[in-house]
């Protein structure tokens, strides 16, 4: 099998399994806390939520500005109605997978062992790096020509904030927040977790730190209005 096709058959697996597959960075997570005999510092905890929150604001900004059948969820096969070129997507070919890296090193840096931030950063370039050439073998199928001229001047990665051209959408906090509802839940109660994990490494007992608490508190709470709301407004009418 040609390299090419073989990253291709690669990417479509892991397009398929990307939502499950960082669970198999939890093992080192869980060892990062391994020895640990001190509480860490809240301002770096709180750092690095913000880091990871950077990730969110950066989903939150390429779901709330594009159409409809772009920049979703699906997993089960790619789909492109239209070519996204502007907003988020002028400055980097893949916002969503940039923003879920930051989300990812937020949570890496947490323990600030050495370790785990190089892990994952190889990770994610290995991981999407694949299904990034997979998702571009499609859109150059579909859209050829214009898929040729934006992938020629806006990176795959690295963002280049001098080329932003203003979203053709205007951007739509609602829409947004449906699309994000999940992750913003997630890495709450995530950051709550790994409080709970400090703790317990340091004191060998279960802590419950107030602001840690307050946070995956709120992120639960958000998830089930926001899953309430999702299955209220898709439910249909019998008027």
């Amino acid at each position: 099998m040609r390299l090419a096709d073989r990253f291709s058959a690669t990417g479509d697996v892991l397009f398929r399994w990307r939502s499950w597959l960082p669970l198999l960075l939890l093992p080192l997570f869980l060892a990062s806390f391994e020895g640990l005999s001190y509480r860490l510092d809240l301002v770096w905890e709180l750092a690095c939520f913000g880091v990871s929150m950077l990730g969110i604001g950066v989903r939150l900004l390429t779901t709330g500005t594009a159409p409809r059948g772009t920049s979703g969820r699906n997993t089960r096969q790619q789909k492109a109605s239209t070519l996204n070129t502007t907003g988020a997507y002028s400055v980097v070919r893949h916002p969503l997978y940039l923003g879920n890296y930051l989300i990812g090193l937020g949570m890496s840096l947490y323990t600030r062992t050495w370790f785990l931030p190089i892990i994952v950063s190889l990770a994610a370039l290995l991981y999407y790096e694949r299904i990034a050439a997979r998702e571009e073998q499609f859109l150059e199928s579909r859209f050829g020509d214009v898929f040729h001229e934006w992938a020629a001047r806006v990176p795959a990665l690295r963002p280049r904030l001098s080329a932003w051209r203003p979203s053709a959408l205007r951007f739509s906090l609602p829409r947004a927040l449906d699309r994000e509802f999940y992750a913003i839940s997630e890495i709450m109660v995530a950051f709550f977790v790994l409080d709970v994990m400090e703790d317990w490494a340091v004191h060998g007992g279960l802590t419950l730190d107030p602001v840690w608490t307050t946070v995956g508190a709120a992120g639960a709470l958000f998830f089930a209005t926001m899953w309430i709301r999702k299955k209220r407004w898709r439910r249909p009418s019998h008027r």
